[in-house]
């Protein structure tokens, strides 16, 4: 799935349960939720996020890349912090860098409890409240729109490798599988549309 359409329904899901979600509608929520629907696909080189960070997106960059961050992490909570979730978010960098797309932590249920808790963290730290609500909805719906691929997701990484997805799935690199993804963004623009009286 493209990241625009994992952005895309990432939004549309938080607008569509922000009346049942701590803290109502906000702008600052929203942000977040399209943020973390797109943090899976950091295992992916040539991703939306990763065109910000790499200055050349290819695997051999991401490594460096990656591994580089995973150290300067670390070696901030060694020298003045000492938080769990650092030490967590310097470990996740590591599988990053070494894992393909889909094919390891980011689009697992432990990479979503790993995340969710980092950024729960920073919540915490700078006092940002319902933090994990709206991480949680963004990373979570990202899985489970990549479970209606052929391609499935290693739900169970690294315990069971096995990848799962849903009885039915199509094929997103095919032009009926772009035709589907463009329905699901018109589908929720038009869900918004109806939706903005109550929000606002």
């Amino acid at each position: 799935m493209k990241g625009k359409t994992h952005a895309g329904i990432g939004a549309f899901t938080f607008i569509s349960i922000c009346h049942k979600v701590p803290g109502g509608f906000n702008y600052f929520g929203l942000l977040v939720v399209i943020l973390a629907s797109l943090i899976p696909d950091i295992d992916h080189p040539k991703s939306i996020i990763n065109r910000y960070i790499l200055p050349f997106k290819n695997k051999k960059t991401k490594v460096v890349v990656y591994i580089c961050l995973a150290i300067i992490v670390l070696y901030f909570d060694y020298l003045y912090v000492d938080a769990p979730a650092l030490k967590a978010l310097g470990i996740s960098l590591v599988f990053v860098a070494l894992s393909s797309h889909r094919n390891g932590l980011t689009h697992s249920l432990l990479g979503l409890v790993v995340f969710t808790m980092i950024f729960g963290y920073l919540g915490e730290t700078y006092n940002i409240p319902n933090m994990t609500y709206y991480f949680m909805i963004g990373y979570g719906m990202h899985l489970a729109c990549d479970m209606m691929t052929r391609m499935g997701i290693p739900l169970f990484y690294p315990f069971i490798k096995k990848k799962y997805s849903f009885p039915l799935t199509y094929n997103p690199s095919s032009k009926g599988g772009s035709g589907f993804e463009d329905f699901l963004m018109i589908a929720g623009i038009a869900y918004t549309i109806y939706r903005l009286p109550t929000i606002f």
